[in-house]
């Protein structure tokens, strides 16, 4: 495949998704459900700050950024 154009067929053949329903329905499981809670009110930035976290839960990246350094507090 050259570099630089799209070719569906090709990813289709790899077995990726080229549609975007993959992505919208991710979207509405991994951020819809936790922001759209009975009662919640959001703020731009606590928004931002929720979905970074939900998709690093998601992403099974969650254990390594809680154990990496630049996570940590330090208590007085």
């Amino acid at each position: 495949m050259p570099f630089g154009t799209w070719c569906p067929h090709w990813f289709r053949q790899c077995g990726l998704f080229v549609g975007s329903g993959v992505v919208e329905a991710s979207c509405k499981s991994v951020i819809g459900q936790r922001l759209k809670q009975a009662g919640m009110h959001w703020t731009v930035d606590g928004t931002d700050a929720i979905i970074a976290l939900r998709c690093r839960e998601a992403s099974s990246t969650w254990e390594a950024f809680c154990n990496s350094p630049r996570t940590q507090t330090r208590t007085a």
